[in-house]
């Protein structure tokens, strides 16, 4: 059900219309505004549409950035007449407004020339109008704009603070009352208009004001739209997004044109945990840029993605066993556009509902994570690789390749990294997280040498972020140096794969012997398949010694079963995610 917010633009519109402001009409002429659009082209095509049927049509630049359809210019004590006549045989939208040649920029239509002038009958003899004030009549004194302001109904005062918040003036409650903080904001709003901020608006600047922002809420189209699926009510720009469907826990609304916003409704059942759940699925797409500011409560989450092309604002709360809010995607260079319907949606957003989409879903598991991907694109790292805590605090060491040109490295798809330590000579890269990390098992390095043609164990993300766990290959350790001899290297016999590399060699007893190197020639010559090889554990320590950061060595114990083996090996594993 939809209660058009422009309905508020008509009522004022009728009551100004018994006294023209000659100063926004000095020839005596008006227009009536039919249409306005955010694009030239759709603009140019709607205009040529309402030639068709009115010549008098006129296409002209608003002051909000948007392209208005006028028909005109009409006598001005004839207006009204024509602008009812128009809208009761429905040949005109029903927020049509009167509006005046200030309002109006460069003309865009017809092209090259001039509306028609198409005389309008004589009015019926028993309707009278109002005579027009002189031309040039002067504004109100201080005085009396304090006079004509104090018989303003409540409705007429919250109108103004509306208004006047609108445009970014007033902060303060819509509450009718004119306390400092409202005639601040009228004096800010005077000052702008090149006008003696006194802080006491006159009848003319009230009509100016209000105007203006009849003109915005009939260009966004503001209407209220109750959700009964999803529970929600809410006032969205409906001249920008129309419905397009349902895809739980998201209703969608696209945009209408080039340019134009897309919305998103968000309605679930859930916890706590299914809103964290929410709130960490939510970053993986495409549409929420990873830059721009991130807040998270116990009851609820804010979200600000920007990129070059994409800005995105999101906002989630949980309350009871539900959990409702939207998204608003957008461009970058729309900032005051989408300021006015943030600030909309802000308001108005009433999620008290008992509905929820999709009752089936309860909780966040990796069926409502596929539910709340389908239909968006979602972000995807350039490469993935494994790597493995060393440290209580979370630091993970890994191979350079996979901290290589990466304009982000993540731990575990969700905790961001700093890249402490590369080094391109061994291939070892250290990472540290950004926020505290506390890891179900920590590498212990093994103290006694390895034995060539023992059994070793690679625990690694074979398939990359493909999988939500690591495998585990198994292998032998061939030899404790590289095929010529270095000593820097063991030599494996291990059918890996590129996410493999960074992985620790672990012995029978879970010790670790070394990090996974990524398969590469040697010497210009392509070594057989299952030939690998790995940067031993005593490199590790040389390597890491300037950081401060010392491998944990482990006493040496019997081989673990296979069960505890892979429990200590999966404990220890991470992923780490490369993203441009």
């Amino acid at each position: 059900m939809f209660r058009p917010v422009a309905l508020i633009a008509l009522l004022l519109s009728a009551l100004f219309l018994v006294r023209p402001e000659t100063a926004q009409a000095q020839d005596g002429t008006v227009w009536l505004q039919v249409e306005a659009l955010p694009d030239l082209a759709t603009a140019t095509d709607r205009a040529e549409a309402y030639a068709s049927l009115f010549p008098e049509t006129g296409g002209f630049r608003l002051r909000s950035g948007w392209y208005g359809i006028a028909l005109g210019p009409y006598p001005a004590d004839e207006a009204a007449l024509r602008l009812a006549a128009l809208k009761r045989e429905g040949q005109i939208p029903a927020d049509s407004f009167i509006a005046y040649a200030k309002d109006f920029g460069e003309q865009f239509w017809p092209v090259g020339g001039a509306p028609a002038v198409v005389p309008v009958p004589e009015a019926p003899e028993v309707v009278a109008t109002a005579e027009p004030e002189p031309a040039e009549a002067p504004d109100e004194t201080k005085a009396e704009a304090r006079d004509s302001e104090a018989i303003l109904l409540p409705e007429d005062r919250k109108d103004l603070q509306t208004a006047l918040q609108w445009f970014g003036f007033y902060q303060g409650g819509i509450d009718g009352a004119f306390g400092p903080g409202t005639r601040n904001s009228m004096a800010a709003w005077q000052e702008a208009q090149g006008i003696e901020p006194t802080g006491i608006l006159t009848t003319r600047q009230r009509r100016t004001l209000l105007d203006a922002w009849k003109g915005e809420l009939s260009a966004f189209g503001f209407s209220e739209v109750v959700e009964p699926e999803s529970g929600i009510t809410v006032t969205l720009p409906l001249g920008l997004v129309e419905f397009d469907h349902y895809e739980p826990p998201f209703v969608h609304y696209r945009a209408k044109a080039d340019g134009a916003p897309r919305i998103l409704l968000i309605s679930q059942p859930g916890d706590q945990a299914a809103l964290y759940g929410l709130y960490d699925v939510l970053q993986t797409l495409e549409s929420v840029p990873l830059d721009g500011a991130r807040d998270r409560g116990d009851r609820d989450f804010r979200i600000r993605g920007t990129s070059a092309t994409t800005d995105t604002t999101v906002f989630a709360a949980l309350k009871g066993d539900r959990i409702k809010g939207w998204m608003l995607i957008s461009t970058p260079g729309n900032e005051t556009r989408d300021a006015r319907i943030l600030q909309v949606l802000e308001q108005s957003f009433k999620p008290d509902g008992d509905s929820v989409l999709d009752p089936g879903m309860v909780a966040m598991d990796a069926g409502t994570k596929a539910g709340l991907l389908s239909g968006l694109e979602v972000r995807k790292p350039k490469l993935s690789r494994t790597g493995f805590f060393i440290s209580p605090e979370g630091a993970v060491l890994t191979t350079v390749e996979a901290v290589t040109a990466c304009g982000r490295v993540t731990i575990d798809r969700a905790t961001d990294a700093t890249v402490t330590l590369s080094d391109t000579t061994s291939g070892l890269a250290l990472l540290t997280p950004r926020a505290p990390l506390a890891p179900r098992a920590v590498a212990g390095f093994a103290t006694s040498p390895a034995r060539p043609g023992s059994e070793i164990t690679v625990p690694g993300y074979s398939y990359e972020d493909r999988l939500p766990a690591p495998t585990l290959t198994f292998g032998t350790l061939e030899d404790l140096t590289g095929l010529n001899g270095e000593a820097g290297l063991n030599r494996l016999s291990l059918q890996s794969l590129p996410g493999d590399t960074g992985g620790p060699v672990l012995d029978a007893s879970g010790a670790v012997l070394g990090m996974l190197l990524p398969a590469a020639p040697q010497g210009g010559k392509q070594l057989p398949a299952g030939v690998v090889f790995a940067l031993p554990g005593a490199e590790i320590a040389r390597i890491l010694s300037p950081t401060g950061i010392a491998p944990l060595p482990t006493a040496p114990t019997g081989a673990l079963s296979p069960a505890q083996l892979a429990d200590t090996a999966m404990g220890m594993t991470a992923l780490v995610s490369c993203w441009n």
